[in-house]
């Protein structure tokens, strides 16, 4: 099992180099098969992690999310159409999509079994490099467009959370306002120290929805 780092070597603080790579998972029995897709694959400059066995494959889903997996089918062992059941089986992975790798001919039940296993496609060897990159492309760019998404909605969970908890403090301020036992002054005192650290509690919040606004 290796993984790789596609794509050319950027200088530091370049912008690109920022960005988080997803991970493609190649499963393939035969090296210089692995080597011809990682070849294909390097100008996408994602994170290429290959597996010489449908075991090893499942192995390596248990630790990292993939955007996309591209599966040989004819594979010593547990061959890939297991694979991909094993995988679709998992909560965690059921959802990775599957393209189907295959040298076997192309009759149309080969075709059928992997789709019924959860394949999003089936590509018979030789396939044209362009066409399968693209396809792979796609897949990376919707896993991508949905971890930011995911990321989003758990921050704006976060905020409503801040928000919840700073409206309850106030209710509970207004509440010690209105029927404080103690003197005007002592009361005050209390009630700005509240108030301080509800505002610092809610400046970053502020900030935050004020850069999402430009």
């Amino acid at each position: 099992m290796t993984e790789r780092t596609g794509g050319p070597v950027e200088t530091a603080g370049a912008s690109n180099s920022e960005r988080p790579r997803s991970k493609i998972l190649l499963v393939d029995d035969r090296p210089d098969n692995l080597m011809a897709l990682e070849a294909i694959l390097a100008s996408l400059d994602q994170d290429l992690v290959t597996a010489s066995s449908g075991e090893e494959a499942l192995k390596r889903l248990l630790i990292d999310d993939f955007a996309v997996i591209l599966l040989d089918v004819q594979m010593p062992g547990m061959d890939g159409f297991e694979t991909a059941h094993r995988i679709k089986q998992r909560g965690r992975t059921r959802d990775t999509p599957i393209i189907f790798l295959t040298a076997i001919d192309r009759e149309p039940h080969h075709a059928f079994r992997g789709y019924a296993v959860g394949a999003v496609d089936y590509i018979a060897k030789p396939f044209d490099p362009w066409l399968l990159r693209a396809k792979v492309s796609v897949f990376v760019e919707l896993f991508e467009k949905n971890e930011r998404l995911a990321e989003l909605a758990h921050q704006h969970v976060r905020d409503f959370d801040l928000i919840t908890e700073v409206a309850e403090r106030l209710i509970a301020l207004d509440v010690l306002l209105d029927g404080a036992a103690t003197s005007y002054e002592e009361t005050l005192a209390a009630a700005s120290a509240e108030v301080r650290g509800l505002v610092a509690r809610l400046r970053p919040f502020a900030r935050s929805s004020g850069s999402t606004a430009e």
